[in-house]
């Protein structure tokens, strides 16, 4: 039987164009986990597609980095699928046949490409926010904590001495952004 499996990083990533490209690969079976990352070992869907595995099988993946995120996470999983006696293909990567030497050394090849790629994108991300940060930019999501919600707070906290939920709940925010932004003002204070 082939299996497949798939990932994507986000919960609102489309992950259809993987399941096509699966299902037109022959799989009859789909795993597909949705926001997690690929260095989680345990992944929902993961788990469920490691159930059905039997020898013979063949586990398909669209590109090995949707399967592992690092090289010795991906060489784990290779041995695993070894000794189940399964079979791994990539519908991207270049052929090889891990039940072979010469097959594991190309795999192990491979992983160490992805890790260097993985390692190439954190230190540039890592490079990218430093640069900002110095040039007076930081990045993230903005703050639902306006400076009138945060006087709002205050007040509230302060004057009414109402509990950090209730604030939330009037200012229709998180009760941990209301106790970020009123830690904020007691350590600016």
């Amino acid at each position: 039987m082939r299996i497949g499996y798939g990932r994507v990083s986000t919960k609102d990533q489309n992950s259809d164009p993987q399941r096509a490209e699966l299902e037109a690969a022959g799989c009859e079976r789909i795993f597909i986990d949705h926001g997690v990352s690929s260095r989680i070992k345990d992944r929902p869907q993961w788990l469920e597609c490691r159930k059905i595995w039997r020898p013979g099988d063949t586990l398909v993946v669209r590109k090995l980095d949707r399967m592992a995120g690092s090289d010795t996470m991906m060489l784990t999983i290779a041995d695993e699928l070894r000794e189940a006696g399964m079979g791994l293909e990539s519908l991207t990567e270049p052929e090889f046949d891990t039940s072979t030497a010469m097959g594991r050394a190309m795999f192990g090849f491979a992983a160490v490409l992805l890790q260097l790629r993985v390692d190439a994108i954190r230190e540039n991300t890592m490079a990218g926010l430093e640069y900002a940060r110095s040039q007076g930019r930081v990045g993230g999501r903005p703050t639902v904590m306006t400076p009138e919600r945060i006087a709002q707070a205050v007040r509230m906290r302060t004057v009414d001495e109402m509990p950090y939920r209730a604030i939330a709940k009037v200012l229709g925010v998180g009760e941990a952004s209301v106790r970020r932004a009123l830690a904020c003002m007691d350590q600016a204070a």
